[in-house]
């Protein structure tokens, strides 16, 4: 990572002294070493009024990108061992102050539709790649009609296209949440 830093959540609080509290506990137990806590406005969500209505959109798809190359791994969420497709958008969303469900047909339950022609960076596209033709992939809208996701096993998180002959027609919708 070029900042040498890297961003670790563990929950939300309700005051600076209840997250204080878990995070000595953690440091006490010895599952972290040193902590730094964030207010909400630190967030990318939070810095969304200062810094305009696009920046929280661009710090998603940029969590998203600094990914690209990581394994795949079934129910994986974190960057030391791989993301599955729904651990990937989760976790870009939370790491800019954002909570989505874990799962992808909960995700695409939770978030409010958008047309294809109406999708902005940072927006959810769903795909149904089991049989069934039920939501089974999910992917970050990165512009340009490119999408990051988690591709499957043995495969490494990337950028395609919507266009892909692939992807059009497990195509299922778009959702967003901002």
């Amino acid at each position: 990572h070029k900042t040498g830093l890297y961003k670790v959540r563990f929950g939300d609080f309700s005051s600076i002294e209840t997250a204080r509290r878990k995070a000595e506990g953690l440091r006490a137990t010895g599952i972290i070493a040193e902590y730094y806590i964030v207010s909400p406005d630190d967030y990318a969500a939070g810095k969304q009024k200062k810094y305009g209505k696009n920046y929280l959109r661009d710090e998603i798809v940029k969590t998203a990108k600094s990914f690209i190359g990581l394994p795949y791994r079934w129910g994986g969420s974190s960057p030391d061992y791989g993301f599955d497709c729904s651990g990937l958008s989760m976790t870009a969303y939370h790491l800019n102050g954002l909570n989505l469900p874990r799962s992808s047909k909960e995700q695409y339950r939770a978030g409010i539709p958008v047309s294809r022609s109406q999708l902005q960076r940072g927006d959810l596209v769903f795909f149904a790649i089991s049989k069934d033709r039920r939501v089974s992939h999910v992917g970050i809208y990165a512009g340009d009609n490119r999408f990051i996701h988690a591709a499957g096993r043995g495969k490494r998180i990337r950028m395609d296209s919507l266009s892909d002959r692939y992807f059009k027609t497990r195509y299922l919708g778009a959702r967003t949440y901002l």
